[in-house]
């Protein structure tokens, strides 16, 4: 294993572990503790995102650049995200199971549409 991939993989862990506990935080009423969940998950994603670009100039990668179809692809993934975790809270949380299934599958196909979004058709 290259270094690199090794450092992505602890950093990684580090930061999908404080974003999933931030998540569970603000989920969970009985917690009570919605604040210090949205501060652990945005320190969750902050790690993520330093990885990312360790990671990248460990490799010797170029920056990402900043274009429309970088933050298309950003938008579409956000809403197969958000379309997916709805379907899910409405199927599990809120017992609308047929409305819920139908959002979830919505929420893939999105998901889905990221590939030939970034990748293209060949």
């Amino acid at each position: 294993m290259k270094k690199s991939n090794f450092v992505a993989l602890i950093l990684g862990t580090i930061g999908i572990v404080f974003f999933a506990l931030g998540m569970c935080m603000c989920m969970l009423p009985e917690w009570g503790m919605f604040r210090q969940g949205v501060v652990c998950g945005v320190i969750g994603l902050a790690v993520l995102l330093i990885t990312l670009l360790i990671w990248r100039r460990m490799e010797g990668k170029a920056p990402i650049r900043i274009s429309a179809r970088t933050l298309g692809s950003i938008a579409v993934g956000v809403l197969g995200a958000l379309l997916l975790g709805v379907g899910m809270c409405l199927t599990m949380v809120f017992g609308k199971m047929v409305l819920g299934v139908v959002i979830g599958l919505a929420g893939i196909v999105v998901l889905l549409m990221l590939i030939p979004l970034t990748r293209g058709i060949h």
